[in-house]
Order: structure tokens, then sequence, then C-alpha cells
């Protein structure tokens, strides 16, 4: 089609101030704690269940000696101190754009804070797209490592089920994702109660091994992190390599946010997430300083026997809750680089009429699924995933760093050097974790990083791609200006109302070009119609549209839309009334431009390029859909364009 918004444009030049609105956000601050610990908190939360295990165990191979369970309890206390509590909860989380929170919303404030200088705005664009590119690793691997984990609990509670593990597991994700459809607001009102009940439960097991071996809490003095570290030489980045499994998740405080707000989200962390998660770890310490053979499997092992395999159940709902978390990201972060131009017109149904962050997207669903089920069945176990899991979530987490390094020296007015001491310490600490777990690349580490690499391959293809398309349909296109000069000498003015969509309302639409040379017709009233999307979450109604009369029955039209919005044209026109401009939707007809790519024998991309940006047009969401048209008052017109 026509370039009809800016997902069909060049990348954007520079990014508008975000005005300082806030979504409502429905209920109290009870409820929306409560639900912000099944969605928030999922991922962070079930993580006790393989990081010690994993840090003594196959990966990690650290010794159970009691100097080695103090250094790693307290390294993993002030990981939990410095990654999450510090930078997230209360740095971070202050970075709203509107609201909303993400790699995105986050890139779009660095922008809005910064100089605007060409080299700032592709640094921070980068950074954006290979944070998004990250994300969708973690994807992935989450589901997999956090239900596998659960379930191989029965190795514990039912030792001769042990060969049940994997199908129990990839039975349980393929019902996950194939019930992604059905939305997750019904199933979304117990994931609080179910996440309030797993938190107390990690605070009770660990507490009654605590009262036993209450020495262990020693290790909340940072000097035993410290001389375990100084101790430890080169192997400390093995170590680092799985302690970072306890903060993994911690990103998505800051994703989340919009749907909370900060304030449940920071009550449910210090209220209950951060106690439940420490008295753990610290419980699963004085298990191993009693008994050396539970490294084994020290969650499940902190349980009474005829405790463990309710636990079994109630850790796989957990961990169930955990990658609807991230899937529900992961379709939210897709709503978002779709309205951004960052990946072409996808297919999103909307799960709920009241929550507009429920989305479903049917084609990364089943990518998704596709993924998750390859690792379970390729891997076998969480232990092998461990291997595989962590550097794409400290790249992610690198890469927030950055962008809120920005965000301080420019929006909050901390200068550069401010933002650089506080952030570039942070900094420091991400990069120790994605040096560690670069060791993992050849065990595991280099599938979230292929996936990584594909994304950013595709993301990168299509905003050059459409930046070329961009340049070949609008660079010597006919002024607006200059054809209502000569609009009185059309043959025939038809009545009724044409609606042409495009990119561009100073050149005349390449539908409305063909129209006029085909049918010899112009109609009485003429709307040139481009769709917006700012660089902002939301859009206020008083602002979603704008009109100008040109003149001779002809209409300029704006409607603008947040990355975090759906477009819906119909919708758009009838707000036009209060301009003036009245018009009748089921009479009007809609014309829209379809582009034929073929390819160039002089091609303005690499081969490679050309041919896969040719094959991401065809799988484009048709623009009748997207853009919520009326099917039977659509006429598309095709230009074929060289690539």
């Amino acid at each position: 089609m026509q370039h009809s918004t800016n997902a069909d444009r060049p990348a954007p030049t520079g990014a508008r101030p975000a005005r300082r609105g806030r979504r409502s956000h429905h209920g109290g601050l009870g409820t929306l704690t409560l639900a912000a610990l099944g969605v928030v908190y999922g991922d962070i939360g079930t993580s006790p269940l393989y990081t010690v295990r994993e840090t003594f165990g196959h990966t990690g191979g650290l010794p159970v000696t009691e100097a080695n369970v103090f250094g790693v309890l307290s390294l993993i206390f002030w990981s939990l101190m410095l990654v999450v509590t510090l930078k997230y909860v209360i740095l971070v989380l202050r970075a709203d754009n509107k609201g909303e929170g993400g790699v995105l919303a986050l890139a779009t404030l660095a922008l809005a804070g910064g100089d605007g200088t060409a080299r700032r705005r592709r640094t921070i664009t980068a950074l954006a797209i290979a944070g998004l590119a990250l994300f969708y690793g973690d994807g992935l691997i989450t589901p997999a490592i956090s239900v596998l984990s659960a379930v191989e609990g029965l190795k514990v509670a039912a030792p001769g089920l042990d060969h049940w593990v994997v199908p129990i597991a990839a039975i349980v994700l393929l019902g996950l994702f194939l019930a992604q459809s059905r939305g997750t607001g019904k199933v979304g009102r117990v994931f609080g109660p179910v996440m309030c009940l797993w938190f107390l439960s990690l605070a009770l097991l660990g507490g009654a091994e605590i009262l036993a071996e209450p020495r262990v809490l020693g290790a909340l003095d940072p000097r035993h992190a410290l001389s375990f570290a100084a101790g430890q030489g080169w192997a400390l980045v093995l170590v680092l390599g799985t302690v970072v499994l306890a903060v993994t998740g911690a990103e998505a405080l800051y994703a989340d946010m919009g749907h909370f707000g900060r304030r449940p989200i920071r009550v449910a962390w210090y209220g209950l997430v951060l106690p439940a998660l420490v008295l753990n770890y610290f419980g699963q310490g004085a298990l191993l300083l009693s008994n050396a053979a539970a490294a084994e499997n020290p969650f499940f092992l902190l349980a009474p026997d005829w405790a463990r395999l309710p636990l079994v159940v109630l850790s796989t709902g957990a961990t169930i809750i955990a990658s609807q978390a991230v899937i529900s990201g992961v379709f939210s972060l897709t709503r978002q680089a779709v309205s951004l131009g960052f990946l072409p017109r996808m297919e999103v149904c909307h799960t709920s009429e009241m929550q507009i962050g429920q989305v479903y997207i049917p084609r990364v669903n089943y990518i998704l699924l596709l993924g998750v089920m390859a690792l379970v069945v390729g891997f076998g176990s969480s232990s092998a995933l461990a291997a595989a899991y962590g550097i794409s979530v400290t790249g992610a987490m690198a890469i927030d760093a950055v962008l809120a390094m920005f965000v301080a020296a420019g929006l909050w007015r901390w200068g550069p050097v401010r933002a650089g001491i506080v952030f570039g310490a942070l900094l420091l600490v991400d990069l120790a974790f994605v040096a560690a777990n670069a060791l993992k690349i050849p065990q595991g580490g280099w599938f979230p990083l292929a996936v990584a690499a594909g994304v950013y391959l595709v993301v990168t293809t299509w905003r050059r791609g459409r930046r070329v398309v961009w340049r070949h349909l609008y660079q010597d296109a006919l002024p607006v200006e200059q054809f209502l000069q000569r609009a009185d000498r059309t043959p025939v003015r038809v009545a009724g109302t044409a609606v042409f969509m495009t990119g561009n309302l100073a050149t005349v639409p390449h539908a409305l070009l063909h129209n006029l040379k085909h049918n010899k017709v112009l109609h009485e009233r003429v709307v040139l119609m481009t769709i917006a999307i700012q660089e902002v979450p939301f859009v206020a109604q008083d602002q979603r549209v704008s009109v100008e009369k040109l003149g001779k029955g002809f209409h300029a039209v704006t409607a603008r839309y947040g990355f975090f919005e759906s477009p819906d044209v119909p919708e758009a026109l009838l707000a036009c009334r209060a301009y003036g401009l009245a018009i009748d939707v089921p009479q009007s007809s809609f014309f829209l431009g379809r582009e034929t790519l073929v390819p160039s024998d002089q091609p303005d991309l690499a081969r490679w390029q050309e041919q896969l940006f040719i094959t991401l047009s065809a799988t484009a969401q048709p623009a009748t859909r997207f853009f919520n048209l009326p099917p039977n008052r659509v006429v598309e017109l095709g230009t074929q364009i060289e690539v």
C-alpha cells in the first residue's frame, strides 16, 4: 500500500519529548500489587528453582564448602540489591514514557533528551533494535527452562517418573501456547494469588532451614562476596554465569510498568518478593551447610517428603505464570515494533475489551511454540538449558543501563558526569555478567545469540528496505499544490467521498493518479489521509486528528496514534466531524496503493537483503485489516517497484 504509517517511513530523525501524562490503572494499590506479583515477578520469582543448584552442580561445578556457600549467597544477595533494587526498582522505573516502560520506550526517551545529532540517533536506534532482538531470545528460553526445572521436581518427589519429565513439560508448554488466543484476562485473575502463595512458600521453606542454621545469615556481609571473588580467580567467571540466573527477569519490572504503575511494582518488591527470595536462597545455603549432597536439587529438598509432590504442582503453576508473562511481553513488544516500523505489519488480536495491553499475535505465538518445543526436546533438561540462559538477558540489561544513562544525562538533567558515574558503575556489573555468560556460548549460549542475530537482520533489513521503497515512491511524486492548480481540467467530478491513504500529504498518492488515469474521474470530495505513529505510547483523543482544507474539495487528514495503540481509520474519520469534515464512512470509497516488489538489476540492497525484504513484504498483513478498513469499500491499485 502507499505509505500510510510511520511503519513504512524511514527511521525518525528525532523523538518528541514525552508529555508527562499517565495511564490510569484500574484498582487500588492492594489489587494492583497483587496483580503485579503474577505478571511482573513470575520470571525472577522462579529463579530459586535452579540458581543454587546450577552454581554447585553441572554448570558451575563449585565444591560445596562453607566458604563457597557464604560467598555464593553473598553474591546472589548483592546482585539482587544492585541490579534489581538499585538499578531497576529505584532508578530505571523513574524513566517512564507516559507511564510506559520497555526498551523501545526507554530508547524514545533517550532520543528526546539528547542533542539530536545523527550519530546519537543512530547509536540509540541500534541499541533499541539490539535490545528488541535479545528479548526474543529470552522469550524462547524462559518458558522452556522454567517449566522444565519445575517438572524436574518429579525426580525428587517420585524418582520413578523421571523419564516423564520432558514429555510432561512439552505437554504443559503446548497447552500454554494453544491457549494464548483465548487471552489472559480470566486466567490472569488467579495469577496474583498463585504467585502470592508461591512467594509465601519460598519464604516458609527457606526460613525454616535458616532457623536450623542461623549462621548462614552472615552471608549478608558483602565482605564474603569480595573475599570469595578474590579467591576464585578466573573461576569466578563460571560462578557469575550461574549467579546471574538469580536476577533474570529484572527487566520485566520496567517493561511491565505500564500495566500496573511503578508504586505497586515497588511495594510488591520490597514487601514480599525480595524478602521471600532472600529467605529461600539463604535457606538453600543453610541446607547445603548441613548436607552437601543436597546440591543435587536444594530447592525441592528444602521441603519435607510429604510436601514435595504438592510443591512440584505449585512450582509448575508458578513457571507457567512466569512463561505467560514473558510470552505476553513478546506480544506487546512486537506490537510496538510493528507500530514504530521495526517489523512488517502483523495480525494483532485484542483479547480484552478493557485492557489495551492484552493482545495475541498468531504468527509470533506459533514461532515461539516451535522454538520452545525444539529447546525442550533438543536440550532435554533445565541444566543443559542453563548454559544457554543468561547471555540474552544480561545483554538486554546492559543495553538498558546505557539507554538509562542517556535519559539521566538529558531528561533528568544529571549531566554526563553524574549519569556516567552512576550508570557506568551499574553497567560494569552488567558487563561482568555478560562476560561470564559469554563462556557458555559453545555449550548453548549460541542459541539465543543466533535468534537475536536473526531478529536484528530482519529488523535492519525491513527498515532499510522501507526507506528504499519510500524513496522510489515519493522522490519524484507530484506535489499536491501543483495538482490542485490543474484540478479544474479533470473531465468528470463524481458524487461521493474518496479517501486516499498516503504516507506523505505533500504529494499526490499514486493510487489517485492511477484512478484518474484509468477511470477518468475525480470524486467531489477527496480526503488525503495519513496515519502517523507517534513516539509516545498513547495519544490523547483531543489530539487524535488534524484536518486541513486544501480547496477544490480536497482535505488533508492526519490521524495520530501511539505505539501502544492500533490504528482505526473509520474511527479517526468520525473524529473529523469536530473539525468540520463530516464523512459518511459506510458510503465512502477507500483507495490504497499495493506495491509489487521485484528484484532490480541495480539493487539498492545487498542481494540477500533484497530477497529477504521482498519475502518480508509478501508476508505483511494487508492494509485493509491492519487499519480496520471496511473491506467492501476498498479499492487497491498496484504499483511495481524495483528494489
